[in-house]
């Protein structure tokens, strides 16, 4: 065999080459066909294959494809900006367009800062964040992150940001129960601000439903409502960190208008090109943007390919076709009805400890005991099995690994394109029915899981 030049994620293994893909569905040279239960990374929002994107990239390819941002600006560019703060609450009407979710967030970050500084305010230079967190892969992005598997390798070159508990209801960090607790997480954002100084704390990152560290963890209704005003009390900038949640995928065009709450800056990605193009961007208020007009008049961040023309078309034609196809409605619709498919499979098998999301950003979370809600050790690597018996059958599942200890904990997110049916969803439900059930026989069989007729 011919040996690859490409770095893979696992050195050494084998990996299908892909032919092509059409709606939600993907297929390798073989000629097998995966379903993307997963939009490949919570990404492909619209699906695979679609003619009008291809179509907008071509026209804008005939025209141009990159400008530098400092000597133009393009009407694709212009036209993306207004269409994204016309969607987005209060007055975030500026938008800084990046190449990656990573990049997006650490923009956000730097943003936050700087509006402290424009104001003379020097001390203000933390973005602190949550346990159970993923906000990116970069350095800066990593720093604001609370997933500690992620975090290990690079611990040394990481700022301590990470300093609140999730809202994790169903393993409660805080050892506490909703909805007698009062909801003791967001009060334990403010003993962390209150610990650390708020006079050193520009803002508060978190992501609206936990994702890739916790596997869609919904927080308590009051939750972002307490957050919001604690912010406000100590005067930090809050962020939401809307890169997986946003653009439709949980059934609103972002997550936190589910709470009716406003950040200061919202980071998206992911479903804003749907996977045609890297593309992604940070949201600012006019609070801020002010500040900074008023001051150094520039944002200190910036990329060689950002606001580029191509991809600022692509994204267009992403949302026009979202807009035209009703997806965001159609998300909030199919996701309710994949929830009550898995509470069914929640009752057949005791492995499946909770089920919870919003929209098509669905989690499901396997436990060794569904009484004590005991995690599996991550020797066991229960994850990792179902993901490659899913792949086997033909089903693409995402992981999301650690988010009860930082390094036990298994979950998996279930999010296909937002243009879903529900017999596609139907046809999801019964390989994962399959998966589970030969993922249990497999565990039961090596003496990991013992259920009530084997003990």
């Amino acid at each position: 065999m011919r040996k690859s030049h490409l770095i893979k994620p696992v050195l050494g293994s084998d990996y299908p080459v892909i032919s092509h893909g059409k709606g939600i569905y993907l297929y390798d040279k073989e000629g097998k066909q995966y379903i993307d239960g997963s939009s490949g990374a919570i990404t492909c929002n619209i699906g695979h294959g679609v003619h009008e994107v291809a179509e907008a990239m071509w026209n804008q390819a005939n025209h141009v494809s990159f400008v530098y941002r400092s000597q133009f600006t393009s009407e694709a560019a212009e036209q993306l900006a207004e269409k994204i703060a016309h969607y987005a609450p209060g007055d975030l009407n500026s938008v800084f367009f990046v190449n990656s979710g990573s990049e997006a967030t650490e923009t956000a970050l730097k943003v936050a800062i700087q509006y402290f500084q424009e104001q003379g305010n020097l001390t203000k230079t933390k973005v602190i964040s949550r346990w159970t967190s993923y906000h990116g892969i970069t350095l800066g992005a990593l720093s604001m992150s609370g997933h500690k598997l992620r975090r290990q390798r690079f611990t040394s070159l990481l700022e301590d940001f990470p300093a609140a508990h999730p809202p994790y209801c169903y393993q409660c960090p805080l050892k506490d129960t909703y909805p007698g607790c009062g909801v003791k997480c967001a009060e334990d954002l403010e003993s962390s601000i209150q610990a650390i100084g708020p006079d050193q704390i520009a803002a508060f990152i978190a992501e609206p439903i936990i994702g890739a560290s916790g596997g869609a963890i919904v927080p308590p209704d009051e939750y972002f409502k307490k957050i919001r005003e604690i912010c406000e009390k100590y005067n930090i900038l809050l962020i939401a960190d809307e890169v997986m949640t946003g653009m439709g995928r949980t059934g609103k065009m972002f997550a936190m208008e589910h709470w009716n709450v406003t950040p200061d800056i919202i980071a998206i990605g992911k479903g804003m090109s749907a996977g045609y193009t890297p593309m992604a961007a940070t949201i600012v208020s006019d609070r801020i943007m002010n500040v900074i007009e008023a001051g150094s008049k520039v944002v200190m961040s910036g990329h060689t390919f950002s606001a580029n023309p191509q991809s600022a078309a692509v994204c267009l034609a992403v949302i026009d076709y979202m807009e035209r196809n009703n997806l965001q409605e159609n998300a909030e619709a199919m996701g309710q009805y994949m929830i009550n498919h898995l509470q069914r499979l929640q009752w057949k098998y005791p492995l499946i400890g909770d089920v919870r999301g919003k929209g098509l950003l669905c989690g499901v979370e396997f436990v060794k005991n569904p009484i004590t809600r005991e995690p599996f050790e991550i020797t066991s690597k229960v994850t990792d099995r179902l993901l490659s018996i899913c792949f086997d059958k033909g089903l693409l599942v995402y992981p999301a690994v650690g988010g009860v200890t930082g390094f036990s904990g298994d979950s998996i997110l279930l999010s296909p394109p937002l243009n879903v049916t529900k017999e596609q969803i139907a046809d999801i439900m019964d390989i994962l029915d399959q998966s589970i059930g030969e993922l249990t026989t497999q565990l039961i069989t090596e003496g990991i899981y013992i259920t009530e007729a084997t003990s």
